[in-house]
């Protein structure tokens, strides 16, 4: 089966209007709100010219909630757990977006408590990981949950590390969702699949309002949403397709999951604590040393897009082979290993200015 205009769901289209719709009231609406919703042009992780609304998270759930409303029933039991689960994570992400004052420890028990209940609602948590001796261990349920709450934690605060650019976040997002919807189509799953369209669309409708123009942000509450919904997707896709490995879906979220490894490393080298921000990630190296040499006299805005778009090429080498070799755990994880080198060696041809892998690479300071 291929994806064509006949095969998207209506409540896709549904989903991606009304985050859409959202989207411009949020924006055109801000001089009402704006003192509690803009996110500041000044601060270490700021690249922005002006001050900004970061709540487009509300226009992304409402945009699913309406396609939820739209779906059959089959697909509402997959999308409305997901849904309530993802609560605690955007509503403890959107109260940062507002407040600035809810810390980094209480938005990470948010995203944990997301999988936690995402397993309460549909008993559904990973108890495969293809690794040899870890499979015992996650065969006890206490285990398992952990394991699992732990993932999806991981995969919304990875999110929200890469949102820095318009369109990075959420275009990254748009791309691992439609290979998660290829993946679940040859996999004969229909109703998983247009989940994900749902989903996509809901993301696509923001997506519109945030690139290139950069006139509404993602916020927190946004990131760690769209984040969970990945993560419980690839959780709804191991429990329906026990031959898919799990290296697939963790490779699907190669490119942010990368940038959180390489980032905890890099600050723990630094002495500095892993949720301390800098502006050392890849795309912020990106963007001085490459975007900045492309466009030398182009605004910031112009810069910042750019930036967000070519960031998107790093997303689709390890969804490529992900969904090219779903089941083969041998070939996923080669994939990953390579993927981390080619993302080591950029990281320090940006930095020492040469093609390399050294320790020296994650000692890096800003220039």
């Amino acid at each position: 089966m291929q994806f064509t205009l006949i095969s998207i769901p209506f409540s896709a289209f549904v989903s991606a209007g009304f985050a859409l719709l959202v989207a411009l009231l949020l924006v055109a609406t801000q001089r009402w709100h704006g003192k509690h919703t803009m996110d500041a042009d000044q601060g270490v992780q700021k690249f922005h010219t002006e001050p900004t609304s970061r709540v487009g998270g509300i226009a992304i759930v409402a945009g699913v909630v309406a396609g939820y409303l739209m779906a059959d029933s089959e697909r509402k039991l997959l999308l409305g757990p997901l849904i309530f689960a993802g609560i605690p994570s955007f509503a403890f992400g959107l109260l940062e977006d507002i407040t600035k004052r809810v810390s980094v420890k209480t938005r990470l028990l948010a995203t944990m408590s997301s999988g936690i209940l995402g397993w309460a609602i549909t008993g559904y948590s990973i108890t495969d990981v293809d690794v040899w001796g870890l499979n015992w261990f996650l065969s006890f349920t206490l285990i398992s949950v952990a394991f699992t709450a732990f993932a999806v934690s991981g995969i919304a605060n990875a999110i929200n590390i890469i949102d820095g650019f318009n369109g990075l976040s959420s275009g990254t997002v748009l791309i691992i969702l439609l290979a998660f919807g290829i993946l679940a189509t040859s996999l004969d799953d229909t109703h998983l699949a247009k989940v994900c369209l749902i989903l996509a669309g809901a993301v696509s409708g923001f997506l519109m309002v945030n690139w290139p123009f950069g006139k509404i942000f993602l916020g927190d509450g946004g990131a760690y949403f769209i984040g969970f919904a990945l993560a419980w997707i690839a959780v709804l896709l191991l429990h329906r397709h026990p031959q898919v490995s799990a290296w697939a879906p963790m490779l699907m979220c190669g490119f942010p999951v990368l940038e959180v490894f390489f980032s905890i490393v890099r600050r723990r080298r630094r002495r500095l604590s892993p949720g301390d921000p800098d502006c050392l990630h890849l795309h912020s190296l990106v963007k001085r040393r490459l975007v900045r040499h492309i466009f030398p006299r182009r605004s910031n805005l112009v810069c910042n897009s750019a930036t967000g778009a070519i960031m998107w090429f790093a997303a689709l080498m390890p969804v490529v082979i992900a969904v090219q070799w779903p089941s083969n755990t041998f070939m996923l994880i080669f994939g990953f290993v390579f993927c981390g080198l080619l993302y080591s060696a950029v990281y320090a041809r940006l930095t020492q200015f040469r093609w390399c892998f050294s320790p020296i690479t994650l000692m890096a300071r800003a220039a």
